[in-house]
């Protein structure tokens, strides 16, 4: 049975989220590398911005991309105690928690953030909380908490 035009119209309209991933380059960059070079298949809503160090992202660039649009902010570094600038990740973990609460202050609902941990051999696991970050965006739906109401 073929698919009515209008059905097929329904689908092209589905929203899917924008998503901005600021990822480590030593661990988590090499792991969505991984995946895409292993051929794991993960949602194709990210954008990826290459850091050296997840220690090294300023939480502005969170509450920024929030700001211009983006319905989710994923940040991913080396797991803790691995990272390559010795505690980079342990800072960014800190600083992150920190984040957390004053984006619930702001009323931005906390599933548009996810810190998450993925080394460079962790290809399947890099697709896996890829696919989880894009799905608990996409409940929440388009992110218009800093649109101008007037």
């Amino acid at each position: 049975m073929t698919e009515s035009v209008i059905e097929k119209k329904v689908k092209k309209k589905e929203w899917t989220p924008k998503i901005i991933a600021f990822l480590c380059n030593w661990c988590s960059y090499a792991g969505a590398d991984l995946a895409g070079v292993s051929r794991i298949q993960y949602p194709p809503t990210i954008r990826v911005v290459r850091v050296p160090c997840s220690g090294r992202i300023n939480p502005f660039f969170i509450i920024k991309s929030l700001m211009d649009g983006w319905d989710g902010v994923v940040v991913s570094g080396c797991h803790p105690g691995d990272c390559h600038y010795i505690s980079g990740n342990l800072v960014a973990r800190r600083r992150f928690a920190i984040l957390k609460e004053l984006l619930d202050f702001f009323g931005i609902h906390p599933d548009r953030v996810h810190f998450m941990w993925a080394s460079a051999a962790e290809g399947e696991r890099f697709a896996t909380l890829i696919k989880k970050a894009t799905n608990l965006v996409k409940k929440i739906g388009p992110n218009n908490s800093f649109e101008k109401k007037w």
